[in-house]
C-alpha cells in the first residue's frame, strides 16, 4: 500500500487507465466467444445460427404442423408468408418476434420428421404417418404425445440435440431449395472476422493508450519524489545528514524510485487489468453452463498455495536487497574518492576484496530472488498445461455424450486460461512488490523526517539593515546524543571593519564554533546575535545571505571557473568576478590558461590544485559581497607568500565586512583586531597578538611551536 499512495495524485488518469482496462477486457473475452461461433457455427453448423429457416418449401413445412400445437402452428405462420407460387414460405418476422423464439417452435417438430425420415420401418416412417393424419386413422393427440415421449427419451441431451438435428434440417431445406450454403457459411465466417478484427484492434489500441497512460503517471511520480526528496535533504542540517550516509541517500533518489516506476507501471498496466480479466473470465465460465467449472478452483488454489511458499522464502531477502545496494555503493564511493591514498598504501588488493565481498553478497541475494521467480514459471506452465489436458479429457466426453460442441470446449479451455494467467500475473507481481514496498519505505522515511533547523513563523528579517555585528552570548553546544558539551559558555564580539581570529589546538572547537553562524548546527545553549537579533529568528534563506562562508576543504562544482565564483548569483557582472578573483590572489593562475575564467572545471575541482581550490573559494565568497565573511582554515594550501598577499587585500579591499578566521598559523592572525584563544571548548583568551604574547599562556604555546625568536620579540619583552 506504501507505493498505491502515489497514485492519489493521479485519480483522474488512473480511472481513465482503469476504463480503458475495462474495454480491452471486454474485447478480450468476447473474442473466446467468437472462436467458438467460428468453430460451431461457422464450421460445423455451415453459418445457420438457428433452426429457423429463413426460407421453406410449404410441403415442408406441413410436415412440421403435424407435430406443433395449435397456437405454434398460428404463431409460425404469422411470421411467414407465401410466394406468389404458393410452393414456398419465405420469413417475415413480426414486431417483438425473433428466430430464436420461432427455434424453440421448429426444433422438437424437426426432430420428428428427421427421426421419422430416416425410419427404415414402413408403417412408421414419415410418409405413412403424413397418409395415417390425412386419412384421419392418426389425429393431433397422438402425434404430439409421440413427440413428448420422444423428448423424454433425450433427457438432459433434448437442448443440446434437438438446435443440432434443427440445423441439419435447415440445412437439408436450403440444399433442396437450390440456395447456395457454402455462401451462407462464407458470409458468416467473414462476418466474424471483421467482428475479431474490430474486437483485437480496440484492445491493442486500449492496451497502448494504458501503457502511455501508466508510463507517464509512474514517471511524473518519480520526477516528483526526486524532486521532493531532493528538496527534503537540502533542508537537512548536519544532524539528518549524520543518520544517512551519502551512498545512501543516492540510492534512495536513484534506484529505490526507479523501483518504485516500475512498480506503478505494473500496477496500472497489470494488476488493476488481472481482477478484471479473471473476474471477467468466471462470469463467461458460468455462462458456458459446460459443469466444468470446478477445475478453474482447483488451478487457482495450487497458484495460491505456490504463491504464498514463495512470498515466504522471498520476503526477508526483498527488505535486505536495498541495504545490501546501499553498501555496494558505499564501498565504491569510498574507494573512487580515496583512490590516490588506496594507491600510496598500496591496499589495492584489500580494496579490491572489500568491494568484491559487498558485490557477492548482493549477487547472492539478487540471484536467490531471481530464481525464485524462475521457479515460478515452470511451475505455473506446467498447471496451465495440466489444467488445458484435464479440460480437454473431460471436455471430449462431454462433446461424445453431446452435453457440449467442440467450439464451448475451446472457449472455456481459453478462459480458463485467462482466469489462470490473471492469478499467474498477480502472483509474479506479489513477489516483485515487496522490494519496491521496501523502496517506498526508505522514501518515506526521508521524506518523513522534519529538519531540526527550520524557519520560524515569525521571522525578523527585514527589521533593519544589517551592518553584520555576529555576538556569542553564553553559547553552549553539544552533539545530538552525546553525554558532555563540547563548547561551553563562548562569549565574544566579531564587529564590521575587524577581523576576528580564532585559534587553538585540534579539537578545541574552532570549526565548531563557525558552523554554529549559518546554523549547520543549532546552539544548545545560550545564543548567537547578528547585529542584536538571534539569528534563530532570521530565515534560514536571509542568514545564509548574510554570510559568505569558505569551508576547510575547497569544493568546486563541475562547470568552468566563472561559473564557480559567479555560484550564488549568476547576475554577478564579470567586473566584479574578476576583482573578487584578484583579491583571493587567483588572477595569476587563471591567466595562465588561455580560456581564462572559461576553463573548465571538473568534477569537485579534481584538475586543479588544493591551493587552486581554496583561492576560487574564497573568490566565491568574496563575489557575494556578504556582510560576514568566515574563513575556515581556508589559507591552509596558500604558500606564505600568498597568504601575506592575500591578508592584505582583505584588509585594504574589504573593510566593512566583518571577517571571521579559523587559523591554524599564528602568521595568519598575527594582524587580527582580536584574537580568540579556544581550549577543550572554552574562550581561554581574547585579545591582539602582542596582548596575548604577554598575557595568555595557551597563547604563547602555540606561538613558540611556529615562531622564530625574533618574531616572539623575546629580546625586547
Amino acid at each position: 500500500m506504501k507505493v498505491f499512495v502515489y497514485l492519489k495524485s493521479y485519480w483522474l488518469a488512473v480511472t481513465l487507465a482503469l476504463l480503458l482496462l475495462i474495454i480491452q477486457a471486454r474485447c478480450d473475452l468476447r473474442l473466446p466467444n467468437l472462436t467458438s461461433k467460428i468453430v460451431n457455427i461457422g464450421i460445423m453448423q455451415g453459418g445457420v445460427k438457428e433452426a429457423t429457416p429463413d426460407k421453406i418449401r410449404v410441403s415442408s413445412m406441413q410436415s412440421l404442423e403435424l407435430f406443433m400445437t395449435d397456437d405454434q402452428i398460428k404463431r409460425v405462420k404469422q411470421n411467414y408468408q407465401k410466394t406468389n407460387d404458393g410452393k414456398i414460405y419465405h420469413l417475415a418476422l413480426l414486431d417483438g418476434e425473433s428466430s430464436s423464439k420461432l427455434a424453440k417452435i421448429f426444433e422438437l417438430p424437426m426432430l420428428m420428421v428427421v427421426k421419422l425420415a430416416r425410419s427404415k420401418n414402413i408403417t412408421k416412417n414419415l410418409k405413412s404417418v403424413v397418409a395415417g393424419f390425412n386419412s384421419g386413422k392418426i389425429n393431433k393427440e397422438q402425434l404430439l404425445k409421440m413427440r413428448e415421449s420422444i423428448k423424454k427419451k433425450l433427457g438432459n441431451l433434448a437442448s443440446n440435440s434437438l438446435k443440432q438435428v434443427g440445423i441439419e434440417f435447415v440445412r437439408a431445406e436450403y440444399k433442396a431449395l437450390g440456395v447456395n450454403t457454402k455462401k451462407i457459411q462464407n458470409i458468416y465466417m467473414l462476418q466474424m472476422a471483421k467482428n475479431m478484427f474490430f474486437l483485437t484492434f480496440l484492445s491493442a489500441v486500449s492496451s497502448m493508450l494504458v501503457a502511455m497512460i501508466a508510463s507517464f503517471v509512474a514517471a511524473s511520480v518519480a520526477r516528483n519524489l526526486r524532486i521532493r526528496q531532493f528538496n527534503k535533504i537540502l533542508q537537512f542540517s548536519n544532524v539528518e545528514m549524520d543518520k544517512f550516509s551519502q551512498a545512501s541517500l543516492i540510492t534512495r533518489n536513484t534506484n529505490d524510485i526507479q523501483q518504485i516506476q516500475i512498480a506503478l507501471v505494473m500496477i496500472i498496466r497489470l494488476i488493476l487489468y488481472a481482477p478484471i480479466l479473471g473476474l471477467g473470465g468466471i462470469y463467461q465460465v458460468h455462462n458456458t453452463k459446460t459443469g466444468m467449472g470446478w477445475i478453474i478452483g482447483v488451478a487457482i488454489g495450487i497458484v495460491m498455495m505456490v504463491v504464498v511458499i514463495l512470498m515466504s522464502v522471498t520476503m526477508p531477502k526483498f527488505k535486505s536487497l536495498q541495504k545490501l545496494v546501499d553498501r555496494i555503493n558505499l564501498v565504491s564511493r569510498e574507494i573512487l574518492t580515496g583512490l590516490s591514498v588506496i594507491r600510496a598504501f598500496n591496499r589495492e588488493k584489500q580494496e579490491r576484496m572489500r568491494f568484491d565481498i559487498a558485490n557477492t553478497n548482493l549477487m547472492k541475494t539478487q540471484l536467490f530472488v531471481n530464481r525464485a521467480m524462475d521457479f515460478l514459471m515452470p511451475i505455473l506452465m506446467l498447471l496451465m498445461n495440466g489444467i488445458a489436458s484435464l479440460i480437454v479429457w473431460i471436455g471430449g466426453h462431454g462433446i461424445n455424450q453431446g452435453h457440449m460442441q467442440v467450439g464451448d470446449m475451446m472457449a472455456f479451455i481459453t478462459y480458463t486460461m485467462m482466469i489462470v494467467m490473471a492469478f499467474m500475473i498477480l502472483s509474479m507481481i506479489s513477489i516483485i512488490l515487496p522490494r519496491a514496498n521496501v523502496s517506498a519505505g526508505r522514501i518515506k522515511e526521508i521524506l518523513a523526517i522534519k529538519p531540526s533547523i527550520i524557519d520560524k513563523p515569525d521571522v525578523k528579517d527585514n527589521e533593519k539593515e544589517f551592518k553584520g555585528e555576529v555576538k556569542f552570548e553564553a553559547v553552549t553546544f553539544h552533539f545530538p546524543n552525546a553525554n558532555k558539551d563540547v563548547l561551553h559558555h563562548i562569549n565574544f564580539v566579531a564587529k564590521p571593519f575587524e577581523t576576528t581570529a580564532l585559534i587553538g589546538s585540534t579539537g578545541s572547537g574552532k570549526s565548531t564554533i563557525v558552523n554554529l553562524i549559518p546554523r549547520l548546527h543549532d546552539v544548545t545553549g545560550g545564543r548567537i546575535t547578528i547585529d542584536g537579533i538571534d539569528i534563530r529568528n532570521l530565515s534560514l534563506h536571509k542568514l545564509h545571505e548574510l554570510i559568505g562562508f569558505v569551508p576547510q576543504k575547497g569544493i568546486l562544482f563541475s562547470g568552468n571557473i566563472a561559473s564557480n565564483i559567479k555560484f550564488s548569483d549568476t547576475e554577478i557582472s564579470d567586473e566584479k568576478m574578476k576583482r573578487s578573483a584578484e583579491i583571493a590572489q587567483a588572477t595569476e593562475f587563471i591567466n595562465q590558461n588561455k580560456e581564462g575564467f572559461k576553463r573548465a572545471i571538473s568534477q569537485a575541482g579534481n584538475n586543479v590544485s588544493g591551493g587552486q581550490k581554496q583561492r576560487l573559494s574564497i573568490a566565491r565568497a568574496i563575489a557575494k559581497n556578504p556582510k560576514i565573511l568566515i574563513f575556515d582554515d581556508s589559507f591552509s594550501a596558500l604558500d606564505n607568500k600568498t597568504d601575506v598577499a592575500l591578508r592584505k587585500a582583505l584588509k585594504t579591499k574589504i573593510k566593512e565586512t566583518t571577517m571571521i578566521i579559523v587559523a591554524q598559523k599564528i602568521s595568519t592572525i598575527l594582524h587580527a583586531e582580536k584574537i580568540i584563544v579556544l581550549d577543550r571548548g572554552r574562550v581561554v583568551g581574547s585579545g591582539t597578538h602582542e596582548e596575548l604574547m604577554r598575557t595568555n599562556k595557551t597563547y604563547q604555546e602555540i606561538a613558540r611551536t611556529q615562531l622564530n625568536n625574533s618574531e616572539l620579540k623575546i629580546g625586547g619583552s
